[in-house]
């Protein structure tokens, strides 16, 4: 891996998969008593959040504790930001206190790489505007792949609110390189603009009407897995749709959508990057059927960005990121 990360493009194939074989064996962690290792002691993490957030800050967290980073989490209203100071200044003061990482989510598209430039840290990015999200990309592959296999030809359609959504931007990039086919649908005011280009070049398809993608009957075929979206009302200025109900009916996983996907496919996949709109962009029996992943992707993400950490962070000489389980361990499994 290069030295921060940034964009999901940052990744070949190789990267990515040498990132998801790593975040295998530290899956196992979440399994033993000791959730321990001593991977990156001595490393300084800072988590510097200018949005709120649940999963990415906590699993950040955690995943430099399991791997006994000293790992500080900072916040715009607790930093000197919430008094007028830039971006700049607060980033180049925190590096100055020889710090190894800086995981870093802001509410500007872009606000990552311009960080990278000022700082001698690594730079990963945990979420900037509508641009990227690169490690959610990687535990949602990471989930589809515990359950699928090899991601080559499947068929992945994401659904929802693409024009706000860094989540889509991150996943459309890590499943074509990891050889997935891509649909992604969403009401004609919800489409980015530019997108026919980006999917010409890229090689995955559009859609403004849900049903027949579902029903197999688009460019790609059969449904492997959909992934829902949040519907991000609080990034609208306008009015991008009549009224919740009427977008519920015309792009919404409701359960009338969910019983036809498994007719055709009983182990088709349903994830969430969360939080979910229940109701709204996914019906509550979808959420919590069967073939709903999003409580694995939650997991997945500890372990995901415990192998990005140890990729940027660990030295060459650095032991295997978690050691063979003793048979003590495995006993109180």
């Amino acid at each position: 891996m290069t030295k921060h990360l940034i964009s999901s493009a940052d990744l070949s194939r190789a990267e990515v998969e040498d990132i998801l074989e790593t975040a295998a064996s530290m899956h196992d962690l979440q399994r033993r008593e000791v959730k321990k290792v001593p991977t990156l002691r001595g490393r300084t993490v800072i988590n510097f959040f200018f949005e709120d957030s649940t999963r990415t800050r906590s699993s950040f967290e955690i995943a430099g504790k399991w791997m006994s980073a000293d790992t500080i989490n900072l916040s715009a209203k607790g930093s000197s930001t919430s008094k007028g100071e830039s971006l700049r200044d607060t980033a180049m003061t925190v590096d100055a206190m020889a710090v190894d990482a800086l995981v870093i989510r802001h509410n500007a598209s872009g606000a990552c790489q311009q960080v990278a430039q000022w700082v001698r840290c690594s730079v990963i990015n945990a979420g900037d505007g509508t641009h990227e999200h690169p490690t959610q990309a990687l535990l949602d592959a990471y989930t589809l792949r515990t359950r699928l296999g090899d991601l080559d030809g499947k068929h992945v359609v994401i659904v929802g609110d693409l024009t706000h959504s860094r989540v889509f931007r991150s996943n459309v990039i890590t499943l074509k390189t990891l050889g997935a086919r891509v649909t992604v649908v969403a009401p004609p005011t919800l489409m980015p603009s530019g997108i026919g280009a980006w999917s010409a070049a890229d090689g995955f398809a559009t859609s403004w009407d849900l049903d027949p993608v579902l029903d197999g009957e688009g460019e790609h075929g059969p449904v492997d897995a959909v992934m829902m979206l949040r519907v991000q009302r609080e990034r609208m200025s306008g009015g991008y749709f009549p009224t919740a109900r009427e977008y519920t009916v015309g792009y919404g996983l409701t359960r009338d959508r969910l019983e036809r996907l498994v007719a055709r496919n009983d182990d088709v996949l349903v994830l969430h990057p969360g939080p979910m709109n229940r109701g709204l962009e996914i019906a509550p029996e979808a959420a919590d059927a069967p073939q709903s992943v999003v409580l694995d992707q939650v997991s997945a993400g500890v372990a995901v960005r415990m192998a990005v950490l140890y990729h940027l962070l660990a030295g060459d000489d650095t032991p295997a990121p978690v050691p063979p389980v003793t048979a003590t361990e495995g006993a109180v499994r």
